[in-house]
């Protein structure tokens, strides 16, 4: 699709002002309380904050939220159970500002949702979202888009891109029929594109600015790690790893979750799903007691293979986006960047 507008910060803001006054949720980065940026939901455009890099946690929680009810049960007379379906949501928003690394997340995670079952609040809340990404100029060295097959200006999962053309304007490039939709239903906010020159030097810029302390890309890497199960690596690299769980937390693509019966009164209680990690030590147990992944080296090279072999081989996709945020909240200094360069060079080298 691809056709492009031009839209100035204040109309940006403007747009935000007009949404929110058609009742449509506005989300994007904002400011946190303790000063740092995270997503949530704005009362007010001048709460979206487009200059502050990558948010701390991702946009993932917005369409698979840390803890959500299935259903609710109750109890009626002679035992009957009754099961009380949780309503789909389904009120209209639109995310500004999400960063390329977040909103291909998204993406990447509609074939496992949509796979052997369709995950029906994750879809309902897709298709009642509208994204507007912002390019990126690159973070630190944390970020490593390029190395899995992304860029700071990747379109993944985004309806409308803005891209910065300097001056406080964006180039904004139409992505999908959402973001079509958006600009069509505002016209007063968008001018005829102009800045294409500009644009082309930000995301030329910003993908070198990455690329020049990424490693090595994930994609060769995969016979090596095929045929290096048991490498002594793993346990190298789990030496640092306290197996909290952080890198799951933040992450834009981890999406495991375990699913509870919550009694609330005598009677009464709600099934509800609550996020997961494969990185602690009770996640993979049996009912027999048997845990096939019982020590953290197999914990981690579970969490790395996979986001480089096994959900690609499955799904056709990379199972990480490069945001770098793994290696930022690791208490323990995990960096997956320097483990990926760490196989590269085993790799180079065939041990």
């Amino acid at each position: 699709m691809m056709n492009a507008t031009t839209i100035s910060s204040s109309d940006l803001s403007g747009l935000a002002a007009d949404l929110l006054a058609a009742r449509v949720r506005v989300a994007g980065p904002a400011r946190a309380s303790d000063g740092t940026v995270e997503y949530r939901h704005a009362g007010a455009p001048a709460e979206l904050v487009l200059d502050s890099g990558v948010p701390r946690r991702s946009l993932k929680e917005f369409f698979l939220p840390p803890t959500e009810p299935l259903f609710a049960w109750r109890t009626g007379a002679g035992g009957r159970v009754e099961l009380l379906e949780a309503p789909l949501p389904a009120d209209p928003a639109v995310v500004i500002g999400a960063r390329p690394c977040d909103a291909a997340g998204i993406e990447a995670l509609d074939k496992v949702m949509g796979w052997d079952y369709r995950d029906e609040p994750w879809f309902a809340r897709r298709e009642a979202t509208t994204i507007v990404s912002l390019a990126c100029a690159g973070f630190d060295r944390s970020c490593m888009c390029t190395s899995v097959g992304l860029a700071p200006d990747t379109t993944k999962g985004s309806d409308l891109l803005l891209v910065p053309i300097g001056g406080g304007a964006f180039r904004a490039e139409v992505v999908t029929a959402k973001g079509a939709r958006l600009v069509a239903a505002y016209p007063a906010r968008f001018r005829p594109a102009s800045g294409e020159a500009e644009a082309e030097a930000f995301r030329k810029a910003a993908r070198e600015k990455v690329a020049a302390s990424a490693p090595p890309a994930a994609d060769p890497l995969r016979p090596w790690l095929d045929a290096h199960f048991d490498h002594p690596l793993w346990r190298e690299a789990s030496l640092r790893c306290h197996g909290c769980g952080a890198c799951a937390a933040v992450c834009p693509t981890c999406h495991c979750f375990d699913i509870v019966d919550e009694p609330e009164t005598v009677g009464t209680g709600v099934r509800r799903r609550n996020w997961d990690t494969c990185q602690t030590p009770r996640f993979t147990i049996h009912a027999s007691g048997h845990n096939p992944k019982n020590d953290q080296p197999a914990r981690i090279r579970q969490r790395v293979l996979h986001k480089i072999v096994i959900y690609p081989k499955k799904f056709g996709e990379m199972l990480c986006t490069g945001c770098g945020r793994c290696s930022r909240a690791c208490p323990g200094g995990m960096d997956l960047p320097e483990v990926l360069a760490r196989i590269a060079a085993l790799a180079g080298g065939a041990q």
